[in-house]
């Protein structure tokens, strides 16, 4: 092994044993109950709170699929970051008081015991179950990006082959995760993001610097590649809108995600909520915003990678120290670890406790997340090896998916309505499955905003129409 990979390597290793240590120290807070172990007693400061938020929104999507994907196309693809961000004001603003308090106030633990909390207890088991399993199916894809990012990392720095990339990655997430369960998870989260931050603010600010400055950077691309300066990739008209009103209705789908309503639902209090949410709003400017100057300024650099999903990579690789090297690979595995040991907690927290797999083992809750943890993994792993795809189309699949399976539920249970269990089974069923549709079937549209918007449509109809159809069959 050569000195820059000991360099790197070292420090990697102490930035996992110290997230070992808190999965150890934070084992004390996950023995309690199920409550404790799915959503940490709802003692979440805003630190916590906030930064594990957007850790776990962002992933290595962004560290390298956004920051490729700008790369790529230029800056069209930035139409993505006013939804996304609109998304972190839905969420914690809009949604977030009525999350947070009635889940308190009625004990709720997922963010599918908030969906079917008006109905009843058989009710809840058949919503739970529907919901569980889309979680589940969906996460497995999720999952699989983030451990195929960090098995490209690991390949970029090391003499290793995919699997025991896969493999290493996967088996110090799943430690820490299944030692501390909601807490261990969190407050990795938190420091993570702050590494990730870190990084997001040092290697652009580096890259516009060797391109002259910010100025000098554009003059470039206006010179070597004018087509990257083009907000509408080359489109006219209603297509150039479409795409655009596309690109940035990602954001909606955040509505619909369990693992981040459960970090409003576990945040202390009203003044916590409001605080977490500047902070993790301030956090996605600035790292989405570094992530989009890294895949601009290398663009005017010239640099060519072979995959720019792995640009990030090959930039610290090529561009940096090793010391910064290692600390940006260990900010890359941030961001992977980050999301899966969040994914990993809800999914377990599907299976145990929205499934019901908990009620066959009474007692023994959090023994049965651990295990539905551990198999999720495993079959993460076996995806990721197994089924070819970028690390960009997997996130979004998933993200997709769920948004439109749990959002429009969400949002009209915020608003006051109180639909019955037919409806939100038949509004997430439409949502999920006209998704995937628009996904893998049929023609996503400019921006792919056919599947990220009209999955919402016949949803939202369901529940808004529910109250009048229901009140007219008692009659």
């Amino acid at each position: 092994m050569e000195g820059n990979q000991i360099i790197i390597l070292a420090s990697l290793i102490f930035f996992k044993m110290i997230l070992i240590g808190i999965g150890f120290w934070s084992n004390r807070f996950a023995k309690k109950d199920e409550s404790s172990f799915l959503i940490g007693g709802r003692s979440l400061g805003p630190w916590v709170a906030g930064l594990s938020y957007a850790a776990t929104s962002s992933s290595a999507w962004v560290l390298l699929g956004f920051s490729g994907f700008v790369f790529s196309v230029g800056l069209s693809a930035l139409w993505m970051l006013p939804g996304i961000w609109v998304g972190y004001i839905i969420v914690w603003v809009w949604l977030g008081h009525r999350l947070r308090s009635e889940s308190e106030e009625k004990s709720l633990v997922t963010a599918i015991d908030f969906i079917s909390a008006d109905t009843n207890k058989l009710e809840q088991r058949r919503i739970g179950v529907v919901a569980g399993l889309m979680i589940i199916f969906c996460f497995s894809f999720y999952v699989a990006a983030q451990l195929q990012a960090s098995g490209a990392a690991m390949m970029s720095f090391f003499d290793l082959n995919m699997t025991t990339s896969i493999f290493i990655g996967a088996s110090v997430i799943l430690l820490y995760s299944l030692l501390g369960g909601f807490w261990a998870v969190s407050v990795t989260d938190m420091i993570q993001g702050l590494v990730m931050a870190t990084i997001a603010i040092v290697v652009p600010t580096t890259l516009v610097w060797k391109a002259g400055g910010f100025a000098s950077m554009i003059s470039s691309l206006s010179n070597t590649d004018p087509a990257h300066l083009d907000f509408f990739s080359g489109r006219s008209g209603i297509n150039a809108v479409l795409a655009s009103i596309g690109a940035a209705s990602i954001g909606i789908g955040t509505a619909g995600q369990p693992q981040l309503l459960s970090r409003v639902m576990a945040v202390k209090g009203e003044t916590e909520r409001r605080r977490a949410f500047v902070i993790s709003l301030v956090w996605a400017i600035v790292v989405f915003s570094a992530m989009a100057i890294v895949g601009l300024a290398s663009r005017a650099l010239l640099l060519n990678p072979e995959n720019p999903e792995t640009l990030l990579l090959f930039v610290v690789n090529t561009q940096f120290s090793p010391i910064l090297a290692g600390i940006a690979l260990a900010a890359l595995l941030s961001a992977v670890m980050s999301t899966v040991d969040s994914l990993l907690l809800t999914a377990a927290a599907a299976a145990s406790h929205d499934i019901g797999l908990s009620s066959f083992k009474p007692g023994r809750e959090v023994l049965i997340a651990r295990i539905v943890m551990t198999i999720l993994c495993l079959l993460s792993v076996m995806l990721a090896l197994g089924v070819p795809a970028t690390i960009f189309e997997r996130v979004l699949f998933a993200w997709t998916a769920l948004g439109a399976a749990f959002g429009p539920t969400i949002v009209v249970r915020v608003l006051g309505f109180k639909p019955s269990a037919k409806a939100i089974l038949l509004a997430m069923i439409l949502g999920f499955s006209i998704a995937i549709c628009f996904s893998e079937l049929w023609e996503s549209g400019p921006g792919k905003i056919y599947e990220r918007i009209l999955p919402w449509v016949p949803a939202l109809t369901v529940l808004l129409l529910d109250p009048f159809v229901s009140k007219k069959g008692a009659q």
